[in-house]
């Protein structure tokens, strides 16, 4: 009838074992925050600055692969020269955040 020591000297420690029970999972966050999350958010950090630094006569990589030259920046809207046919040159407008990269001068020498 009456409950063992061994067990009512655990019921009575039953507050830090609850706190100890989350320290996994704040151990677990803290883990992914570092490994996931925050170079994450360097890399946007980074893209974005990359974005706002684009200028007529920058050689980039677009998504899907696409080379071009920027011939045009607007607000929200590059356009690219993307090959000469004779005289004339084959320009497409892309997004500002479809820019993945800005390549080195004179590396599209064939434009």
């Amino acid at each position: 009838m009456f409950i063992s020591p061994a067990y009512a000297q655990t019921a009575a420690l039953g507050g830090t074992e609850g706190l100890m029970s989350f320290l996994p999972l704040v151990l677990m966050f803290g883990v992914m925050y570092f490994l996931m999350i925050r170079p994450q958010m360097k890399r946007q950090k980074e893209h974005k600055a990359l974005l706002e630094g684009l200028q007529k006569g920058d050689e980039v990589l677009a998504a899907g692969g696409l080379l071009g030259r920027i011939t045009k920046a607007g607000d929200s809207y590059v356009t690219l020269e993307v090959a000469t046919v004779g005289e004339k040159s084959v320009e497409i407008s892309v997004q500002r955040s479809a820019v993945a990269a800005v390549l080195p001068k004179g590396t599209l020498k064939s434009i």
